[in-house]
């Protein structure tokens, strides 16, 4: 049998994250060879990830990015069984390496069969449900292209956000930031009233009545005061219409328009949960 080294084991640990008599037991296992300690380690994350199939992962990191062009932008989910997990340094690292890798595809099934040191994304997440010993997956995989696009994260990494402004110009880097945290704020269900569904125009609708009804207005006028309360749910609901957060006297539209003639073109947020 083979002696394993301190050196080895460390070298093991630093490239798979596994713990340090993990790390041991499996180049034993392997004796002494590095490429089979790395697949024995592997198989147990695929035993892992087998077991814990049916588990919710609802918990992880999520992380926006954007190229250095400006003009392209990913959110990535990783997710996780517990919060414990989710907010430990290592994970939130490899899901801020994964977005980055997302950069450049297109979906998420493009992502994982991408490269990481070697071996496959997929494989990746596999050894690392090994070594963590709990599920992890890619939970979402969202990419927005415009002219311009900013990204946010809020706290915690819960929520991610990218935000398309329909131009450049000086000061954009810091409107598409602000619109993005407007959006991880307000959570509205669409751009503009054109984003909204009609079903939950319809619904709306006729909550809204109910709602009158109640209240004993006449039958005849329930459809001219709900038509009232649907322009009040544009605003409140649709980014562009929504009170910008840092200044209530304008709507977003209003804000971005500070950068000359631009708009917000299209935006993706991405929670937790």
């Amino acid at each position: 049998m083979a002696k394993i080294t301190a050196a080895e084991v460390n070298k093991l640990r630093k490239a798979t994250g596994a713990g340090m008599m993990d790390c041991k037991k499996a180049l034993v296992e392997a004796d002494g060879d590095f490429d089979k300690a790395i697949e024995v380690l592997r198989k147990k994350g695929q035993k892992v990830a087998a077991n814990r199939a049916d588990r919710d992962s609802t918990e992880g990191a999520v992380i926006a990015k954007v190229n250095e062009a400006k003009n392209k932008g990913v959110i990535v989910s990783l997710n996780c069984e517990t919060d414990f997990v989710g907010k430990n340094e290592t994970f939130v690292s490899l899901a801020h390496e994964l977005a980055e890798l997302a950069l450049s595809a297109s979906s998420k099934e493009e992502l994982l069969t991408k490269d990481f040191n070697g071996i496959s994304v997929q494989d990746k997440l596999t050894e690392q449900t090994g070594v963590i010993g709990e599920k992890i997956e890619i939970g979402d995989f969202r990419v927005l292209e415009a002219p311009f696009v900013g990204s946010y994260i809020h706290a915690g990494n819960k929520i991610g956000v990218l935000t398309g402004l329909s131009g450049n110009g000086n000061g954009a880097d810091e409107v598409a930031k602000d619109v993005a945290m407007q959006a991880a704020a307000m959570n509205p269900v669409a751009l503009n009233e054109e984003g909204v569904d009609q079903s939950i125009i319809e619904k709306e609708i006729e909550i809204a009545k109910d709602q009158l009804r109640q209240e004993g207005k006449p039958e005849a006028m329930l459809d001219n005061i709900a038509k009232g309360k649907i322009k009040r749910y544009f605003k409140d609901n649709t980014l562009v219409n929504q009170a910008f957060i840092k200044d209530n006297k304008k709507s977003v539209a209003d804000y971005v328009k500070t950068l000359g003639d631009v708009s917000v073109v299209a935006f993706e947020r991405v929670a937790l949960g």
